[in-house]
Formats: structure tokens, C-alpha cells, sequence
């Protein structure tokens, strides 16, 4: 056979994890993306042609796979302990002297950062990544390798030499500064809740179950910890200079102390210098060096005695509440956002700070001229935290006081029982909304049409968009006449616009705005009743017969097509050629198989990924649900199924279905 086609896939695997090694963890690239793209193609062309040479630890394998599993539970091999944490320098020297009277004799520390994200430890066999487990309990964690593989700074294969047959390193998956703040721009823009800091964002995508999601977060890891039986040194230290050797992402700041003059110096310096990192960290480690006297020393019940880590405070700074103004959001929500004197925190200037909504400014009693005490940390949005009463001026300004109508259009606030938001009810003539609504017309899960916020603003001002229809009778001479457009862009434009009405009926239904109809509501609302005149027609009691559909979405959708200039809207749309009702492929597909029954996936499958799996159900009238229950009616399952629900299966009698089994319930 020849093999040349294997060499070259050899050829271009190693060359391809050389330079993912000197983008991702040296931050010292040597080719362009282009080339680096193109050598990708290569690979991903010639693997295809040559399956006999697959490779589960391949680089093109990093992108992920939308096969995805439940979660296996996994024991750690060596429990995965917390440390004791101190604020205070009194109790690091307390923990200096402490571990000198017990040691009796001279040590070293090792002062490394404390990085803010989610644990892991990764288990390398023969210097191939086996399992990447979260740290759970600390006895038990989530088996996450799939996920893992996707973050570029991990090796698949180890680098070099030296390293032990079996061993784990642990460290920390990061989300950086900047994939934070571009994630929570994106979910802002789709009026999705933000993540309140990167450790929590972190987290959350190493548990989603597609890993091609995880790829596209971007996440990052460092490396702190190597366990094993065979490790190459007797201290950490020099440990973690052999682990940056074979690839991993150590960072160069760890430092050796030998009093605790040395810790300070680190901790000071540190405290400021953090802020220009380009991930979050909330303190410092420091470990004792030598791991016989790291033996010697031992654990209490729930930490090592040779480790403690020491939190930096949360930044605060005080400044002076200059106004407070109140935003309209698409839905009419209002937020009060608080102008501030400018004042550094956290390596930014903060000049504004979320008030979020009417109780929490009642409950900080401000005013006007206040000295307030702002808060960052890892939070993505500043926020006031109290009042310094004390510096109160005698001439003080105005009580701040939540708005009672809308500072848009001048329509009187509503406040719905049980919310804490205040909303304006104008929604077809208040321009914040307005614009909202278009803006979110457009996105990428709705109409997907190519046009941005700013772009949006200028089309209202001109007079030429007020209304989501608008963007169908739109003429390339009308976008010419504004700033920034060219002959491409607006060619670009038209043909997105035109691409917008073969976008399917339920996505157009998403797309309309309505209060409380996110993605899946808008699903089974359009499967339901598969025609827009008559989900127009229906009275609250029909939409609450349809599953998951309660009275507050039932109310929200019947005041939606009651408001005339709705009517007129979806009118509009559906003359311009937008899809009003159910494809006819989409109808002949559907039927009532599963209607009423609860169905939970588990485990990975052959033929069609869980996506797809869960589309076939809810296509044939099924409910996907996320947990066993003795409601569950089945559970498909796959490879690999969770041990968990395989366990609460059999214990509440509940019938397994493999694929084959399933598909053929389908087709009878």
C-alpha cells in the first residue's frame, strides 16, 4: 500500500501542534492565520479521504463534535482537596511560622496566582490525555473530556521527554478578558441573562453538552499541579518546569520564597499588577516546595497543611453619584444606571453602575452628590454596594427615586405583580423598543439578516426603518445616501434580506418579539397551530392546551395581535414574502408517535447526533426532559449512558430504548 498520504497526515499533525503549541501557550506565533488555516484544510481534506488513518487526537478533532454525552461520574484517583483561605497578612506569617515550627528545619515556598475559573485534572497515560474530570465533590467529578480536547492550550500528545508513564496535572480552565466580554455582548444582544464573571462562564461551558459550543467559547487552561508515582523531581517547583517542557501552560510567574519578606513582595506586587492580566485572578497559593516535607506536614480532614491560599480584597473605590438615568430595553423593561465621577476599579474607569431596578435603589436610600461605594471584582457590570453617610454634605442633592413614566416617550411605568422590573407599556411607539425589537429581528437565531445596531439607529433617524417590514422595501439607493455604505455592503444587505424569508415559521415567530416566547416557546407554538392566523385567532384557553404553554404566555401572545399596528406588522411580513405558516415537509413529517410522553437522551449515538434526536421527538408530539422521573416514559440511550440515570432507571421501572429500538417505534 502506499503510504504516502499517512506520512503527510503525520507530517501535517505534528506540524499543526507545534504551532497550536506556539499561538496558545507561548502567545509566540510563527505563521499567519491564513497559512495555519490552509495547512488545516490540508489535513482535514486528507483525513477524509483516508478514514483508515483516523485519530481521536488529531488536530482537526479540537473543533468538537456535536455527538455529544452525558456526563460520566468519575473518582479521583487522589481526592481533589480545597484550600484554607486568609485575607490578612498577620495569618499568612501565622501559617509561615506554623509550618516552620512543624518542619524544624529550612523550606521553601512556592508563591503562585490563584486563577479565578473552574478546577480540572487531567490524566496522561504514555503521554496521551486519557480523562479530564472536573472536581465535583472533590471525591467524585464530571468526566469533561470531549469539552477539553476542544481548548487548544491543552496537549493531546505530550511534548519532549521525561515524562512519567501515568500521572495527573491539575489546573484551572479559564475563560480570558476578552472571549467574556464578547460572549456577553452577544447574549446582551439577545437579551440573554450575562454571565456575572469568567469563572462562572468557565464553568458553565465545560458543562454544556455540545462541544462544538465549547470550542467556539475559547477557553483557556493553566497548569499548577502534577500528582503521580513517578514524578520526575522532588519538588514542585522543578515538577512544574518539566510539565511547561511537555507542552503545558505554566505560567512564568510562580516564584520560590524563602521568608516571608519574599511572600509579601509577591503578594503586593501582584495585587496591583493582576489587573493587567488577561485573566481573572482572586489571590495568591503558596505551597511548600518539597514534597517529602509536603508528606511530612499531611492533610486535615479538608486541606493540605502545606498549602494556603491568600484572597486578594474585592476593589472598591469611593466617588461621588453625579445622575442617575433609566434605559429602555427592547421589551420596555427600565433600567436605572448610575453616572459616577469616574474612578479606576479593576484596571478599568468606571463611570457607570447598574441600579438594576426600584428596590435596590429604596434599599441604598441614595442621593444626589453621595459618596458611594463601587464594587467590580470579577463582576462584569460595577455595582454600588452602600453609602458613605458619614461625607454626606449638608447641601445635599435630590432623593434618588425610581421614574414613574417612561423617559423615552412619556408613558406612564407598569410594574407586573411578582416582577421587580417597571416595564413601558408603549410598545409600538416608544423608540428604545422600537429599535430593540428590530435589533432583535435580525439576530442570528431569528432572521439572521446582515445589519448591526448602530446601523439600525441610522435607518431609524432617517426615517427609512420603523417597523421590522421596513427592512423589506428598503432600496439599495435608500442605503447609499447614509454614511459608511458602499455598493458591497448594501449588495450584502439586500441579499440577506432576501435569504430572511425562506428563514422557517417558528424562527420568523421568535423573530416577532413577543413577551415571553424565546426560541422553544416560539416552537411549539408554530408546530401547534402551524399557520400565524391561526395562532392570531386563538383564545388564551387553546394556547394554554398546548404543552409548556402557560397563562402568562397565553395573555402575552392574544395582547400581542389584539394591538393593531401587530396586525398590520405580521400583514406586512407576510406580503413580503416571510414564511407565515409550517412547511409542508415540516407538516408531512410530524405526527402524534409520542404525544404526551417524556423522554430523556442519555449516552452517545451512531446514527444521528442529540440534537437531531431531540428534534425527532418533539417533531412526533414528545417532550424532551433533562432528568429520570417516575413522569419519564423512556429513556433513549446510547453508548456510554450515565450511570446515574441507568441506576434510577431500574429503580423506578423506567423502559430503555436504544436507537434501533427507537427509530422503529418511529416508523410503525
Amino acid at each position: 500500500m502506499n503510504n504516502i498520504p499517512g506520512d503527510r497526515i503525520k507530517e501535517l499533525r505534528e506540524i499543526l501542534e507545534q504551532h497550536n503549541y506556539n499561538y496558545y501557550v507561548l502567545a509566540q506565533p510563527k505563521i499567519s492565520d491564513f497559512e495555519f488555516d490552509a495547512l488545516m484544510k490540508e489535513l482535514q481534506a486528507l483525513e477524509a479521504e483516508h478514514p483508515e488513518f483516523a485519530d481521536p487526537y488529531s488536530p482537526t478533532q479540537r473543533v468538537g463534535s456535536d455527538l455529544s454525552k452525558e456526563f460520566e461520574q468519575v473518582t479521583h484517583r487522589y481526592p481533589m482537596l480545597s484550600l484554607g483561605n486568609t485575607y490578612s497578612e498577620d495569618e499568612v506569617r501565622d501559617f509561615y511560622e506554623r509550618t516552620a515550627r512543624f518542619l524544624n528545619e529550612s523550606f521553601e515556598l512556592v508563591a503562585e496566582l490563584k486563577y479565578d475559573g473552574t478546577s480540572i485534572s487531567l490524566l496522561y497515560e504514555h503521554g496521551v490525555l486519557v480523562r479530564a474530570v472536573t472536581r465535583g465533590d472533590g471525591t467524585k467529578g464530571d468526566d469533561v473530556t470531549a469539552n477539553v480536547k476542544t481548548i487548544r492550550s491543552i496537549p493531546l500528545r505530550l511534548m519532549g521527554s521525561g515524562y512519567p508513564e501515568v500521572f495527573e496535572i491539575r489546573g484551572e480552565i479559564l475563560l480570558p478578558w476578552v472571549e467574556f466580554e464578547r460572549i456577553n455582548k452577544e447574549r446582551e444582544e439577545q437579551e440573554e441573562p450575562l454571565f456575572a464573571n469568567p469563572r462562572n462562564a468557565a464553568s458553565g461551558t465545560l458543562k454544556l453538552q455540545n462541544p462544538v459550543v465549547v470550542a467556539s467559547r475559547k477557553l483557556d487552561a493553566y497548569f499548577y499541579y502534577l500528582l503521580g508515582e513517578d514524578l520526575p523531581f522532588e519538588s514542585h517547583f522543578e515538577n512544574l518546569e518539566a510539565a511547561r517542557s511537555w507542552g503545558f501552560k505554566v505560567p512564568s510567574v510562580i516564584r520560590k520564597c524563602t521568608t516571608p519578606e519574599d511572600v509579601f513582595s509577591y503578594l503586593n506586587y501582584w495585587n496591583k499588577e493582576r489587573k493587567n492580566l488577561p485573566v481573572a485572578t482572586d489571590g495568591v497559593v503558596l505551597k511548600v516546595n518539597s514534597l517529602k516535607q509536603q508528606r511530612n506536614l499531611g492533610f486535615t480532614a479538608k486541606s493540605p497543611r502545606w498549602a494556603i491560599s491568600y484572597k486578594f480584597q474585592a476593589e472598591r473605590a469611593a466617588t461621588r453619584l453625579n445622575s442617575v438615568s433609566f434605559q429602555v430595553g427592547r421589551t420596555g423593561a427600565i433600567t436605572p444606571v448610575a453616572n459616577l465621577e469616574p474612578v479606576q476599579l479593576s484596571g478599568t474607569v468606571v463611570r457607570r453602575a447598574s441600579l438594576h431596578n426600584a428596590d435596590i435603589i429604596a434599599g441604598l436610600d441614595l442621593y444626589i452628590g453621595d459618596q458611594v461605594f463601587v464594587e467590580k471584582g470579577g463582576e462584569i457590570i460595577p455595582k454600588i454596594v452602600g453609602v458613605d453617610t458619614d461625607s454626606r454634605p449638608l447641601l445635599i442633592g435630590e432623593k434618588v427615586r425610581f421614574i414613574t413614566k417612561c423617559p423615552e416617550c412619556g408613558t406612564s411605568l407598569i410594574r407586573p405583580e411578582g416582577e421587580a422590573a417597571h416595564y413601558c407599556p408603549n410598545e409600538t411607539d416608544c423608540p428604545p423598543q422600537i429599535k430593540g425589537r428590530i435589533e432583535h429581528f435580525v439576530t442570528r437565531k431569528a432572521m439572521n439578516i446582515n445589519i448591526g445596531p448602530e446601523t439600525i439607529d441610522d435607518l431609524y433617524n432617517a426615517g427609512y426603518v420603523k417597523t421590522s417590514a421596513d427592512l423589506y422595501v428598503l432600496k439599495t439607493s435608500d442605503l447609499l445616501r447614509l454614511e459608511r455604505w458602499a455598493e458591497k455592503s448594501a449588495e450584502n444587505f439586500m441579499k440577506s434580506v432576501d435569504t430572511s424569508k425562506r428563514v422557517p415559521f417558528e424562527r420568523v415567530l421568535f423573530a416577532l418579539g413577543i413577551r415571553y416566547v424565546g426560541e422553544t416557546v416560539a416552537k411549539k407554538l408554530a408546530y401547534a397551530f402551524q399557520h400565524i392566523e391561526n395562532l392570531r385567532q386563538a383564545s388564551i384557553e387553546q394556547l394554554m392546551e398546548v404543552d409548556e404553554i402557560g397563562e402568562r404566555i397565553a395573555q402575552s401572545v392574544v395582547a400581542y395581535f389584539a394591538n393593531p399596528k401587530n396586525k398590520e406588522l405580521v400583514a406586512r411580513l407576510r406580503d413580503s414574502g416571510v414564511q407565515m405558516e409550517i412547511s409542508k415537509e415540516s407538516v408531512a413529517m410530524r405526527s402524534n408517535k409520542l404525544a404526551g410522553k417524556s423522554v430523556v437522551i442519555s449516552g452517545t449515538f451512531a446514527k444521528y447526533s442529540r440534537d437531531e434526536y431531540k428534534h425527532m421527538i418533539e417533531q412526533h408530539g414528545g417532550k424532551n426532559v433533562g432528568s429520570v422521573s417516575g413522569k419519564t416514559d423512556f429513556i433513549l440511550a446510547g453508548d456510554n449512558m450515565g450511570p446515574a440515570k441507568l441506576e434510577k432507571a431500574a429503580k423506578l421501572g423506567v423502559k430503555i430504548l436504544d436507537e434501533e429500538a427507537f427509530l422503529k417505534l418511529l416508523e410503525e
